[in-house]
Parts: C-alpha cells; structure tokens; sequence
C-alpha cells in the first residue's frame, strides 16, 4: 500500500500531478518499449557498470569541434518514411560516415518501427573509432543499464516520453553507470525539466513525434534558450548545408542527420559536404 505521509510536494511530484503519458506515435512505441523492458534484468550493478565504463568514448567531447558536428545516424526505416534503406550494412555504413568526417554515429536499435537491434552498435564499435549514440525509447532503469553494457557512447532520453518522476530517476541511474544522455525535448517545458535533470547534452526535435509533423521553427526557438555550457543538438529535417546553417545561425553545435545519410548512395561524400558549417555561439 501506498505510504500517505510521503510528502507529495516535491518538485518531480508536484510536476508528475500535470504530466500526462504520450499520446499517438510515441505512445505506442513507448508502451512497446517497456513490454520489451520486461525482458532485461533490473538487478544490474550500475556502479560496477560504471567502473567498467571509465574508457569509453564520450559524446560530449566527440561534439565539441570549430564546425557544428555531424551526428550521422544508421536508419532503416521509420513511422514518418517507412522503408529507408532496408538492406543497410551498419558497419559499412559508419565506416564510410567516419571517413566523411562524421563526429559520431547515432544507431537505431527500437525493432519495430525503425529496423534496429543491439547487434547493430556490436558491428558499428567494431567498424569505427567514433562515440556511438544509442537511439531508442529508453523508459526504464533496466533499459538503462542494458545500454550502458553495451559499446554506445550515450543512450537516448525523451523527456516527453517519460514522467517527471522517472527522468530524474533514469537520470541518476545513467550517472551512475557513467551513460551520457542526449535529453531531446520540443518546447520550453521540456527543456527546463532537462535541464533540472542535470542535461548537459541537448537534442531539440523537429518532428513532433506524437503526431509525427515537422515544425523547423523548434529548433530556431529553443536551442538559444539552452545554457552555454550545455551541447545543443539539432534534430530531425536536415540534409543540407543550407538548413545546417539555419541550425547553426540558432546556436546548434551539432546536427543529427538520419534519413537522407542513410539512403544516400555515397554516405561519405554527403557527410563530407554537411561538415564544414561553423559554429556560432549561442
């Protein structure tokens, strides 16, 4: 039973009171998210995962360079363009983003929407010598950990995806498993819930992805709001040079580019083309 002399005044509870669990798109991949959960063991030792973690790459390191960095982003499919590039080789693929000049490669590891699995990060940390993101719906400590034991760099969070509650508890139990998080967030709300979660790596959607609609005026409206000590990441509807640099007129220090990198028929040369945009500071 319930303890009622817990207090329910805190901020995480008191937030979690106006909180409402997503709807449409990501609803269902969340809901599919923590059924997949149920599999993994949540008695990991997040401690001993950390200490085991001391040499990986790090993200944040891997974004800060004089151009605004390219997240190059291996990709299947997807809810808003169906099939992709169905047959894409991920080890041949991060080879070739790596040679582009790529700072990092973003993998897709939810199966049923996207195309991905666990495999996919096995072949990419063997293939390349870059900080791999891991993309996912990561809702639960247990999903946590299992991506801290594996090669990614970082792990996804969506703060819409999950309460307030549970952010700051996913939050402590990646800092303990020394997993960097990309908080991605859509509006000012989100971000400040971030931020209070201790974010120091910033992804700002483009795409709703409750209803799956791209809005690039997100991206021009939030990354300026981010602190400057923060990395700040532009997602969703970039694939040339000419929208990279609205990104970094915004403030971005790196861009995440998907869908056109992986069905383009030369994923170095167009990694090459996207890598030369300057930063600007925010």
């Amino acid at each position: 039973m319930p303890n009622s002399k817990i207090s329910r005044t805190t901020p995480e509870t008191q937030a979690d009171l106006h909180w409402t669990a997503p709807s449409g798109v990501l609803g269902e991949l969340v809901e599919q998210a923590r059924f997949r959960a149920v599999s993994l063991s949540a008695s990991r030792d997040l401690d001993a995962i950390g200490e085991s973690r001391r040499e990986t790459l790090k993200l944040s390191t891997a974004l800060r360079r004089p151009a605004v960095a390219v997240i190059a982003e291996i990709k299947r499919s997807s809810p808003s363009r169906g099939i992709i590039n169905v047959g894409i080789d991920s080890a041949d693929q991060a080879r070739r983003y790596e040679s582009g000049g790529a700072a990092a490669v973003s993998v897709l590891t939810e199966p049923s929407r996207f195309g991905g699995s666990d495999d996919d990060i096995v072949q990419v940390s063997e293939a390349v010598k870059l900080p791999i993101l891991k993309k996912d719906f990561h809702v639960t400590e247990a999903q946590i950990a299992h991506a801290a034991m594996s090669r990614a760099s970082a792990a996804l969070i969506i703060v819409r995806a999950v309460s307030p509650a549970e952010l700051v508890h996913l939050s402590n139990a990646a800092k303990r498993a020394r997993l960097e998080l990309v908080y991605e967030v859509r509006d000012e709300n989100e971000l400040d819930r971030a931020i209070n979660s201790g974010a120091r790596i910033i992804g700002v959607n483009n795409r709703n992805l409750e209803t799956l609609d791209i809005d690039r005026d997100t991206v021009t409206r939030i990354i300026p709001l981010i602190p400057r000590e923060c990395i700040a990441i532009a997602e969703s509807g970039y694939s040339t040079q000419l929208e990279i640099e609205e990104a970094a007129s915004a403030g971005a220090d790196a861009v995440l580019v998907g869908s056109s990198l992986s069905a383009s028929p030369d994923p170095e040369a167009s990694v090459r083309a996207l890598s030369s945009i300057a930063r600007r500071p925010r």
